[in-house]
């Protein structure tokens, strides 16, 4: 494989921007062969679905703009459901844990979270926030504790034997 697949594979699976000196280290390259690959990477995506967005620092794979009227009707879509059994996991992991990464949520639930992540925050119930150097961290938002009718998640019921029970799990865990 090349490293124009690589740095797309990479891209696909963070589903965030990616630093690009990080990117040469994780590699093993110098800037001018990421800077190679990319421009491959930027002339194979001209005729798909996605794009390649590249700043100063950092690269993103995005949809294609000329897809943006039929990505806003699947936003619509979603937003007129549920969040699904998914959506409630992820958003009681990210209530009881936050502030909280994407890969750790990962390894709690066992699988890929970068959708449900995303329908999440398109519904306003959970906040991105970037930390410096290690990407993102996932807290909850002002409007879920308007909408459970709470000022702070610690008025949730049982909320604090929850969290007894979570960090005695975590000790027995981590033994």
């Amino acid at each position: 494989m090349t490293l124009d697949v690589y740095v797309e594979a990479l891209l696909f699976y963070k589903a965030a921007p990616q630093n690009k000196e990080k990117l040469c280290k994780l590699f093993s390259v110098s800037t001018e062969e990421l800077s190679t690959a990319l421009s491959t990477l930027r002339n194979r995506l001209q005729t798909g679905a996605t794009r390649l967005i590249e700043t100063e620092n950092e690269i993103q794979i995005v949809t294609a703009p000329e897809l943006s009227d039929f990505i806003e009707a699947q936003r619509k879509q979603e937003l007129s459901g549920d969040i699904g059994k998914a959506g409630a996991e992820t958003l009681a992991i990210i209530l009881y844990r936050e502030p909280i990464s994407r890969v750790e949520i990962d390894r709690i639930r066992g699988v890929n979270s970068s959708f449900i992540l995303r329908n999440l925050l398109i519904r306003g119930l959970i906040i991105r926030e970037s930390i410096t150097g290690q990407g993102y961290q996932f807290k909850i938002s002002p409007q879920l504790l308007q909408h459970l009718g709470v000022q702070n998640k610690r008025e949730l019921p049982q909320f604090a034997e929850f969290m007894d029970a979570i960090d005695s799990f975590d000790l027995v865990k981590h033994e």
